[in-house]
């Protein structure tokens, strides 16, 4: 089946036809026919299945049916600012032939230039919650046009604390709407949301729950903590790799562990919380470019990173939450791509690493670590079961 089956405008498969996209993805199939009829859609799907499209091209017909005021018909929340910019990116290339207005607001830069957008009126607006509800105090959005509401990245954003001001939002609106939850995985709060939020919703689930990709190659390599930077610059330049996402638990540690890799010679830049925007975007484009090798990331990073054949990631420090473990490794085999993920695992991590076992129902692949040396040439160290 084509995008053209399922009942999209001319401009909106002029716009995919133009980006090389011919077929729908599963959740892309069930998702598009649902919300263009109208009716509110529990989607399971883990990132990189395609439903971004899933949401916004559906919702771009709509919007471009009745031409709107200034205020906002659509609000979509989202957890991190660079899930915020890459669905009002992907939005904005989906409707390049619509009269769409897109906007996007979230915090961490001046709130001025986004009280100046929102007055000048959108159609569609993505949002992260504090930010919004900023800007709702400031009388400076109108959310009582709202038709539609998708919450995307929802267990992420209920990881993230933001319950309170979701249900502060969802005050601000119309009690009559459609509403679109995505989530990665299912977790008891999430199942407890979506029976408040959603009325008889379409459930679409196109991968088994807090599955990960069956693209992923996923290795444990156990090594001791003070070693992990030297078999992680081993591996980039052993395997020639281009291009590797590194994920740290700390905003210290992840600029700790970019230091040491420049040190070795290998090109990095870090991605975290207290990065301003600015510094953010800016790695985040050397690293789409392949002029940073490393790309070395916390949390805040492990959703909304949309990055077109990243062949590698690696877990230097597992997560304190094995669902986000998930997360992490689905940055990688995206859109029907292979990829790679490794995971350094130290003896302290390994009841981290047992969680995401359970969770998972399987263990992971272990593997002796290849013989390296330490940064200055010092002696091999000895491989470490």
């Amino acid at each position: 089946m084509s995008f053209s089956d399922l009942g999209l405008k001319p401009e909106l498969l002029r716009a995919l036809a133009e980006r090389g996209y011919a077929t729908p993805t599963p959740i892309q199939l069930q998702a598009i026919p649902a919300v263009l009829a109208g009716r509110d859609v529990l989607a399971g799907a883990q990132t990189g299945t395609g439903k971004t499209a899933a949401f916004v091209l559906p919702l771009l017909q709509q919007l471009s049916v009745h031409p709107g005021g200034r205020a906002p018909r659509v609000l979509t929340l989202v957890p991190t600012r660079e899930l915020a910019s890459q669905v009002a990116e992907s939005a904005r290339l989906y409707g390049r032939h619509l009269s769409v207005r897109v906007a996007v607001v979230f915090g961490g830069v001046n709130i001025n230039p986004q009280i100046a957008t929102l007055r000048a009126g959108c159609d569609l607006l993505v949002a992260t919650p504090g930010r919004l509800l900023d800007l709702a105090g400031q009388g400076a959005v109108d959310l009582s046009h709202t038709r539609c509401l998708v919450l995307d990245e929802a267990d992420r954003m209920l990881d993230m604390g933001f319950i309170r001001d979701i249900r502060r939002v969802l005050k601000l609106l119309p009690r009559t709407r459609q509403n679109l939850l995505f989530s990665a995985t299912y977790s008891d709060p999430i199942r407890a949301l979506a029976r408040d939020l959603l009325h008889e919703p379409l459930a679409i689930e196109v991968a088994p729950r807090n599955a990960t990709a069956d693209l992923i190659e996923q290795q444990v390599y156990k090594v001791a903590r003070e070693d992990k930077r030297h078999l992680l610059r081993h591996l980039i330049e052993s395997g020639n790799w281009h291009q590797v996402l590194v994920f740290t638990r700390t905003k210290h540690g992840a600029n700790r562990l970019t230091q040491q890799l420049e040190a070795s010679g290998i090109r990095a830049a870090a991605i975290h919380g207290n990065k301003s925007q600015a510094a953010r975007v800016r790695a985040l484009a050397d690293f789409k470019a392949n002029k940073v090798t490393a790309l070395v990331a916390t949390e805040v990073a492990a959703r909304g990173l949309d990055i077109r054949e990243l062949p590698q990631v690696v877990n230097y420090e597992l997560p304190n939450v094995p669902e986000d473990y998930v997360h992490r490794i689905g940055r990688t085999a995206r859109a029907g791509a292979s990829g790679c993920a490794v995971s350094l695992v130290c003896p302290d991590e390994q009841p981290l690493l047992k969680d995401i076992e359970r969770l998972l129902k399987r263990s992971l692949p272990v593997a002796a670590p290849p013989a390296y040396r330490a940064v200055g040439g010092a002696a091999p160290l000895k491989r470490r079961a």
